[in-house]
């Protein structure tokens, strides 16, 4: 009775993830001797490994005087919940050699959960052969998690051949299938899968729109987000708010994202640290960092990505100062920051030109965090030191980093060169860059810029061919504008818009107040062998001024002039929003791919440094 007692004291446990009630029955258990008595141990270990206690399981499962499989699929799941899949496969070949057992159907379903997780697809094929020799080979539940470690590994033509092998169909099977196929790009395959599938609940539904924000396509998501409350579906999981909330920060749509933050209010998962994770993010990016701040205030218990998500929020809207002392505020509060914290303040630093603070951050993610940098934190130190002129040492760090400096590295000190006007430099490391064959489109725009600013026009023009023969194409410069219940994309050279006449209008009269406060054009951001007046003509047709003017003629008067740009603002163009916010008198955000850009009262966040 007693025996029977503990077992079910200690599922409990397990299932409410109750560690110290937990620890209380271990000692009672102990105290009374039966801590031997199957299958308490094995549920022991179960417990602890739930309850996110790994060392306290691995002691156990360590000092047992004979293991089953039930001991080892306890311990592999414990492995997989404490987000140590590379564990859970580096320690499941000991389950022969040690103590010559076979795989069950729990264990295989574990080790293929690890190796879906890792994207480890041959070591999950090799394991999948040994599963089909094996006694289990007809368990669906196995198949099912097959189904899962395939899809995520992106081999969604096996998944579906082991789906449709599935005798009973469980909801498992059917949301990753959706999942797989909605996550790889594969949008319309997914649909017609969910519109199949026997019973649609809310968790078939998030895999779908979760998946698709995953691939990119957000506005899609949104859509099938309607869709499903216009179906009834209750919401009883945030997962899926923190979905659309995402696709709402991928959009830069910031009414859409206030009327999800409404929606999160009315089902009441405002205290879900997840979802407020996600909106501290989505009004970010969506260049309200006042609401993103407001919401991580109101956050009751903060983790490491509430503390990251604000502090690279502060770094990107140019307040390096902010985002140093939230870091600060971070460590006092017993949190130990991540990897990408690192990344968010080496930018924050960056962005502003504080060298000697970047790099003790830098320095001080191995001495006092023992996190050693990756090649994108070398490559933010490369930037921090290329951005303030410190060509030398930048190209320093290049020479002596553990890591092969990749394109993106190169991009970025070849980037600074040409900033600083040190074209010698700036003409080796192009040619060093061309020679690597670059995949990036950026990397050639920038290769050929570097050139035509030198003039070597042969060059520009050998860059231009490779681009054709390679196949890379230039992504068009574009630049849309939020004005809530309506948004605009304007493409560089050219409008379609209704308003067209009204725009060339504007933007003339705003040339000429301009011209007469003391604004000259700066030509040298066109890069083409053109006359001075054509090159003027090109600066004027640039997209970011076509949507601003849009804003000013169609936003409520005195709002906020929101626009996305996607690639990064040219220097002319940040003088002339700079002159226009004034003459106006309205402030101007501008979101490009590297960071934000408030411009109010005739300057500009970045102090132009950017």
């Amino acid at each position: 009775m007693q025996y029977s007692h503990f077992l079910h004291q200690l599922r409990a446990c397990a299932k409410t993830r109750s560690q110290l009630q937990g620890k209380k029955l271990h000692a009672q258990i102990i105290k009374i001797g039966l801590e031997q008595w199957e299958p308490l141990p094995n549920n022991l270990i179960d417990m602890y490994g739930k309850c996110g206690l790994l060392h306290a399981a691995l002691h156990l499962f360590d000092e047992l005087p004979q293991r089953d499989p039930v001991s080892w699929a306890s311990i592999l799941t414990a492995h997989n919940q404490a987000n140590l899949p590379h564990c859970t496969l580096s320690i499941f070949p000991n389950m022969f050699t040690f103590d010559r057992l076979q795989p069950d159907n729990f264990v295989f379903a574990t080790i293929f959960k690890a190796c879906g997780s890792l994207g480890a697809v041959k070591q999950g094929k090799q394991i999948h052969a040994h599963f089909v020799l094996s006694p289990f080979s007809d368990d669906d539940v196995v198949k099912s998690s097959l189904v899962d470690m395939y899809s995520k590994c992106g081999q969604l033509d096996d998944a579906h051949w082991i789906f449709d092998s599935i005798s009973w169909k469980n909801s498992v099977c059917w949301t990753a299938m959706i999942s797989g196929y909605a996550r790889n790009g594969r949008s319309s395959e997914a649909i017609e899968l969910l519109q199949r599938m026997p019973v649609k609940d809310l968790f078939s539904w998030t895999a779908l729109i979760s998946g698709i924000v995953q691939s990119g396509d957000s506005s899609d998501a949104i859509k099938l987000f309607v869709q499903m409350q216009r179906e009834g579906i209750r919401i009883i999981d945030p997962f899926v708010l923190s979905s659309v909330v995402g696709a709402s920060a991928n959009l830069a749509a910031l009414e859409l994202g206030r009327q999800i933050h409404c929606l999160v209010v009315v089902f009441g998962y405002e205290s879900s640290v997840f979802v407020s994770n996600a909106l501290v993010d989505m009004y970010a990016k969506c260049s309200d960092i006042l609401a993103a701040k407001d919401v991580f205030d109101k956050i009751p218990k903060r983790d490491v990505v509430s503390w990251t998500t604000i502090i690279v929020g502060a770094a990107q809207h140019g307040k390096a100062e902010d985002a140093l002392t939230l870091f600060d505020e971070m460590v006092l509060a017993g949190l130990k920051p991540n990897e990408v914290t690192f990344v968010g303040l080496i930018y924050a630093c960056s962005h502003v030109g504080l060298v000697d603070k970047g790099c003790h951050l830098f320095n001080s993610m191995t001495k006092d965090y023992r996190i050693n940098p990756s090649l994108q934190h070398y490559t933010c130190l490369l930037d921090l030191l290329s951005r303030s002129g410190h060509l030398d040492d930048a190209e320093n760090v290049i020479k002596t980093m553990p890591f092969d400096p990749d394109e993106a590295t190169w991009a970025a000190l070849l980037s600074a060169c040409k900033r600083y006007g040190n074209s010698q430099r700036g003409i080796g490391i192009a040619n060093h860059l061309l020679s690597l064959n670059p995949q990036e489109p950026s990397s050639y725009i920038l290769l050929s810029n570097t050139y035509a600013s030198a003039g070597m026009w042969d060059y520009v023009s050998k860059v231009r061919k490779l681009m054709a023969v390679t196949a890379v194409k230039k992504e068009p410069g574009y630049s849309w504008v939020d004005l809530g219940k309506e948004s605009w994309v304007f493409y560089a050279g050219k409008t379609a818009c209704q308003v067209k006449e009204e725009i060339v209008g504007l933007l003339k009269d705003l040339d000429m107040e301009m011209k007469r406060r003391g604004y000259v054009p700066d030509t040298s951001f066109v890069l083409q062998d053109l006359e001075e007046q054509e090159k003027e003509q090109q600066l004027f047709w640039h997209s970011e001024r076509l949507a601003v003017a849009y804003g000013l003629l169609k936003a409520v008067p005195g709002t906020v002039i929101r626009v996305v740009k996607n690639l990064r603002v040219c220097g002319d163009c940040h003088t002339v929003l700079k002159f226009i916010c004034s003459i106006v008198g309205r402030e101007i955000i501008v979101r490009d791919a590297n960071r934000f850009h408030h411009f109010k009262d005739g300057k500009c966040s970045c102090c132009d440094f950017w």
